[in-house]
Parts: structure tokens; sequence; C-alpha cells
């Protein structure tokens, strides 16, 4: 996941008659469940489910909902979206159902249950905040119902029972047929009703995890196929208004995962990637938290549809390539946590440095590393990271902070995983690059690994660091240690030194959001409902000749309202900002009104930086060309 981060027809719903249904105990077997939406039958803004389990021994069973689910790292309750929830018998009798908790349902009298009913709202209409600074559900992780446009996180529809957990799954979905429909599991057939209106997909998982890690959408698509190398790309955008088209990111969708192909060399890779994108209008129900969530073979990714082509083509190199990067990890190499997931009651591995730290560190250093930006846009990023890094708790343990990740205070430090956790990986890259010459780095310790373990073979949790200094050099161990098991802050001058960095000042283009690469040059203050520049926002030269002053609160912007509830939209829109373009902010300073009447000139960001240093000596700036070129 990165923060910037269903189904059957039930004109065909399997009706049961008694002794044809098959029987099943706590073994998984070839019978799927048997489970299906329709989304030509949506009723007050709900999807209808059904779930044909087969028949059970036991006189009760109990059915689940996911609490968490992978990548997400925080509580979703999805339970908390299913309406109306009925077990029946095989006379279409409603047996007794008891709701243990928000996600979980009891059933008696198991031995006569034939199917479940029950109906599901979405996500997208309820959100404040998207999962960012609030209890929303991360909107990439989260549903919509919509007359064209359908995002169906299947772990949002489709539950599970505790016993057949690893049983296989038949999913069908009925959509109106002029629907365009895209999925990550594999169709394997389409039925279409008599009256030609609707069309009936049906898709298989083997067991229920291959439910939660396959997203679909459906409605008016627009998706463009394509190869990269032996990887099928599919990505389908939903564009409310039409603005953007997924011709227009095709040429950038390809060229930035066929770097990343180059980047990974050999690392076994998926036959097919599958990339969502839905583009948010920023009104009051739509998604409000943009970014992406992973899959092991696709993404979903909500971004504004207010952004500028440009912009958004940014937003999908630096968030996509993220989640593409997860093939690495946790897809081959992840602990016994990740491999055994429990939905309900998860427990969470100590490697998040890994999973998202290294992930979002590669995600960066491909794109220098192939040339896709320049040295100094790359030292920016890296030094961005620093600066917020050092604004949490920065003498927090990783590995505490990892396995602990839903208590606080190491809840609200989630965010660093994406900056300390990514410059924990800059250094084991330039400490490998340094004891091996150049020729070992991040990257090729995690094929090392990738190897030792993979897709089926977890590690143990509480062996990593000891088998990642085994395979590499002391002075990599003792890191981990010092930094990543303990809790010492790492000074990043003495790893800058190695390839001739330092710190100095330096300016780059950006645009009137940042100061910089991700420097945001807002705050915001949830109890008071206000939006107000942050001292960054002087580092960005255009607002600084505005004569802005750090605390000013934002009240207007070209005679809009901001608001909490409509910052996206908003301040989305300033990506569109162009230079000549003449705008008005109206601010409040000390409780007095300022206005702002001014014509936009081009931004830049002042102030300190990673720069190369003049004196570097010929072995560092070797080392610095082994690291960021390879």
């Amino acid at each position: 996941m990165k923060n910037y981060l269903a189904i059957l027809g039930l004109s065909i719903v399997l009706v049961g008659c008694g002794s044809a249904k098959p029987t099943v105990d706590d073994l998984a077997i070839s019978n799927p469940i048997m489970t299906a939406l329709d989304l030509t039958a949506v009723n007050n803004d709900r999807v209808p489910v059904t779930i044909n389990p087969g028949r059970f021994t036991t006189e009760t069973v109990t059915y689940r909902l996911p609490r968490v689910v992978q990548g997400t790292y925080s509580v979703s309750d999805f339970g908390k979206y299913v309406d109306d929830f009925k077990a029946l018998d095989y006379d279409g009798n409603e047996l007794t159902v008891t709701k243990v908790d928000d996600n979980t349902w009891s059933i008696t009298d198991a031995t006569k249950l034939d199917k479940l009913q029950y109906y599901v709202n979405d996500t997208f209409d309820i959100e404040t905040t998207g999962g960012i600074g609030g209890e929303d559900i991360f909107s990439p992780g989260g549903t919509n119902i919509e007359d064209d446009n359908y995002v169906l996180n299947l772990h949002g529809f489709v539950g599970y029972f505790d016993s057949l957990k690893n049983n296989q799954y038949a999913v069908d979905v009925t959509a109106p047929a002029s629907f365009e429909r895209t999925s990550a599991l594999e169709n394997k057939g389409t039925t279409t009703s008599a009256d030609g209106t609707a069309m009936t997909s049906s898709y298989f998982a083997d067991r229920y995890f291959d439910i939660t890690d396959n997203p679909m959408m459906y409605g008016n698509l627009d998706v463009e196929e394509f190869m990269v190398g032996d990887i099928k790309i599919v990505l389908s955008l939903y564009s409310p208004t039409g603005k953007h088209t997924a011709a227009s990111l095709k040429e950038t969708v390809y060229k930035m995962m066929e770097a990343q192909k180059r980047y990974l060399g050999d690392v076994n890779t998926t036959p097919r990637y599958d990339i969502y994108l839905y583009l948010s209008r920023g009104g009051e129900n739509d998604p409000k938290g943009f970014g992406a969530l992973e899959h092991h073979t696709s993404t979903v990714a909500v971004f504004s549809e207010s952004e500028s082509l440009e912009s958004l083509k940014s937003s999908i190199i630096d968030v996509v390539s993220h989640e593409f990067f997860h093939i690495v990890t946790p897809l081959s190499v992840h602990s016994e946590d990740v491999h055994y997931f429990d939905y309900a009651k998860p427990t969470f591995s100590k490697h998040l440095w890994m999973y998202e730290g290294v992930t979002e560190y590669f995600a960066q250093h491909f794109q220098v590393y192939e040339d896709l930006v320049e040295n100094q846009t790359f030292y920016n990023t890296i030094y961005s990271k620093i600066q917020t890094s050092k604004r949490l708790d920065d003498a927090m343990s990783f590995t505490i902070m990892s396995e602990n990740i839903l208590k606080e205070p190491y809840a609200s430090n989630y965010i660093n995983v994406y900056m300390k956790g990514a410059l924990i990986g800059m250094c084991v890259d330039i400490l490998m690059r340094k004891e091996s010459d150049g020729n070992r780095s991040m990257l090729s310790l995690m094929k090392e690994l990738s190897a030792k373990y993979g897709k089926e073979k977890p590690f143990e949790d509480d062996k990593l660091i000891a088998d990642i200094t085994a395979m590499t050099y002391p002075s990599v161990g003792e890191f981990l240690k010092t930094h990543v098991e303990g809790d010492v802050p790492i000074n990043y001058d003495d790893f800058f030194a190695m390839v001739g960095l330092k710190t100095g000042e330096t300016q780059v283009e950006t645009n009137y959001i940042f100061a910089g690469e991700q420097n945001v040059i807002f705050d915001a203050d949830q109890a008071k409902g206000t939006i107000f520049f942050a001292p960054m926002a002087l580092q960005n030269s255009f607002w600084k000749s505005q004569n802005i002053q750090a605390g000013d609160v934002i009240k207007k912007v070209n005679g809009m309202d901001l608001t909490m509830a409509n910052a996206q939209q908003v301040i989305g829109g300033m990506f569109m900002w162009k230079e000549g373009q003449d705008i008005t902010m109206d601010l409040e300073r000390d409780g007095k009104p300022v206005s702002i009447k001014t014509t936009l000139t081009k931004p830049y960001a002042t102030g300190e930086s990673i720069v190369e240093d003049e004196n570097a000596t010929d072995a560092q700036k070797a080392l610095r060309a082994a690291w960021l070129k390879g």
C-alpha cells in the first residue's frame, strides 16, 4: 500500500436439493463454495450477495468478513457494510443467526444450511478522510457501487467460513451486458441472459486468499491492454467526466514498467499485471484517500480527476511503481504472519522496513538507475524522506513498531515505513555496494532471499536479520541490529560520505502544492477543520514571493471555500495551475483577512538538500556511480 494509496447472477443462484449437495468438513475439498453477486439487482445502493457452501456436518458454523486485509496495516471491519444477513435452509426458511461482532455471524442448525444471502453497501459513499488520518477504509482497499462503475475489492463482498478458508471458490458476477469488465482472476467463461441485457462472468479462486488478492472493476471503463516484455499489462481507467483516457497514460505505464523489468532483471515476474485507476471527482460521495493498494498481480489506485495529465503521470510513476515492486516482497519474500494471514485477529511481521520500506526505496531508486530522473531529483527525494522521518519518532525500534502497528504509539508512526523504511533500504544498499566493491546491492540481496525462500516458503520472523547477516556482511548485520531492531537514529551523513555526497543548498522546479518532490506545503488542523500553510511553503519560490506566512489559514481558493470536506478537490485542482494563470486566495492571519490576487510564475524549491561533494575522491565517485547506475 502507498498513500499519496462482486458478484453472481442471483437469477441463476444454485438452489439446493438435499442429498445432491456435497458435504464439507474442516479439510478443503474440490467442491468450490459457490458465490454470486448481481450488479443488475442493486437495491438502495447495495449489491446482493449469495454464498452457497455445500452441506455441513457440524451444528454450528461461523462466517466472517475481514477485519483487516493484507497490505493495509489498519482495521477495516468490512462486516459493518453488510445488511439483511440471512441464513436459509433447503426449504427457504430462515435459520437462527447470531451476530457475534462487526464482522462475524454464527449460524445454528448448520446441517440444514443451504445458502447465505445479504446485501453489501459500498465504502466510497461514506468516506470522510479515505483512511488518511481517520477511521475510514483506505480508499484503494474500499468498494464502489455506482450506476456506471463498480470497484470490486472482493474482500468487501465475500467472506469465509472458519472451517473452509482453504476451500476453492467459484465466483460469478452478473452485470449489464454493456459494461466493460476486468478482473485479476481468470475469466472461466461468460453467459448472456435470454433477453441479452445481462452477462454473467465466471471466475475461480483456489482459496479465500485469492478472493482478497484479485480485485475487479466493472462499468464504463476505458481499457488498454499491451505487452511489456513477457508481461501482459491491463490498464483499466474510470474517469467520471472522461477527462483522462487510458490511451493518454499507456506510454507512461509502458516506459515505467519496461524500466522496472530492466531494473529487476531475472526476478521472476507475473505473466499478467492489472492496474485499476479510479479518478475521483472530489465530491461528497467520492473517495478521498489517494494512493494505491498492492496485490500480488495487480494494484488498485485512486487519484484526483482534477489533476493535470502530467501530474497524473507523475503520480502513476511514483505510486504504481511502488505497488509493482511488491512482486519482490512480500510476494517472493515474506514471513509466516503474511503467509498464514488471519483476517480476524492478524499478527504482524517485524519487517515492515522490508515489505514497505525497501519496496518504496526501489520505487525511487529505479527512476535514477534507469535515467527516468536526474541525480539531483533523486537526492531531493531522499532528503525529503529524511526530514519527514525526523518529524516522526526517529528513536522507535522499527521491528517493535511493525509487530504492533495497529496499536499506539506505533499506528500514528506508520507513515515512517515509507520514509525511514526507504532510507534503511538505501543505507543497506550503499553498505552492500561498499563491501562488495560495487558488485552487490539491496536488490541482489532480495534476489538471494527470494531464492532461499520464495512464494510458498515463508521465513521465520525472528530469524530474518540473522539470515541476512549470514548472507551478507557483519556491517549490514550490525546496522540492522542497531537501527532496525534497535532504537538508535541513523546518521545519514556517514552513508552520504561513502558516496561523495553532502548537505548543501539547491534549487529545483516544483509545483504550487509542493516544495520539492514530496514536501507538501499545506497542513491541517483536524479539530478546527482548517487548512493552512506549513513552514515548508516558504521554500516554494512562488508562495514566498506572495509574502505568505507559516500558519496562514486558507479560507478560499479562486472564490471557492476550502474545507476539510473538499480539500482533495480544491488542492488537487492546484496541480492544474500553469504559469501565467491569474489566481486569487483569501487567507486569515492572526484573525485578520489577507488577500492574494496575482499571476502565477514558475515555482522553484529552494533550501537545503543532498548535493554532490566537489571534493569527493575517485573512490567515493566510483561507489556513487555503482550505487546510482550499477
